[in-house]
């Protein structure tokens, strides 16, 4: 019995990278403007949170995800 389960491969694709980034900056800002007690801009940052998970899928369904057509992996 084999244990190697080899790489998943999530997680190294442009569109996970652009996700992940997208998200950051709007939980970053989130965070900042909780702090300056802005409300409107704190759920302007929720909703750039949403924004990055949906282009993330997009960039995914278009070919950049980890399976995808346009992505090639790169060695570790």
């Amino acid at each position: 019995m084999s244990n190697d389960i080899g790489d998943p491969g999530h997680g190294h694709s442009p569109a996970a990278w652009t996700a992940v980034v997208i998200m950051l900056v709007a939980v970053a800002l989130g965070t900042l403007f909780y702090w300056l007690d802005l409300p409107v801009l704190v759920w302007a940052s929720a909703g750039l949170l949403v924004v990055g998970l949906i282009v993330g899928w997009v960039m995914s369904k278009s070919g950049y995800g980890v399976n995808g057509t346009k992505y090639t992996p790169k060695a570790h």
